[in-house]
């Protein structure tokens, strides 16, 4: 159950920074579900190898900010997403590191107030 819920509040995370974000768009909330389910795939097999990878060439700085190596990673996996389905379009990377921030804000606020 919490699986299926997390993937909900990513997806209507999703949806709201469509919504939101001017270069940042999802067709509907159907697409904003696949685009949620390729995310979380995404993040389940290429987060940590984008992390450490991040944090090696930056000679370790990467890891003492880790908090913005994140918001690149997942920026990075946005965009990815972007190039692997039709149901996401953004922009540029720009776009994507704000779509990445707003959809951490609204999905970490949405699992606080669910969980």
């Amino acid at each position: 159950m919490h699986f299926l819920l997390s993937w909900l509040i990513l997806a209507a995370a999703v949806y709201v920074t469509a919504a939101v974000l001017p270069g940042f768009h999802v067709k509907g909330f159907k697409s904003a579900i696949w685009v949620a389910a390729l995310v979380g795939v995404l993040n389940f097999f290429l987060f940590w190898i984008l992390f450490v990878s991040l944090g090696i060439v930056t000679l370790g700085i990467g890891f003492l900010f880790g908090f913005l190596t994140v918001w690149v990673v997942n920026a990075i996996i946005l965009k990815l997403v972007d190039s692997l389905t039709d149901h996401l379009t953004i922009d540029s990377f720009g776009w994507a590191l704000g779509g990445a921030l707003m959809i951490s804000i609204i999905g970490s606020i949405g699992n606080h107030l669910i969980m």
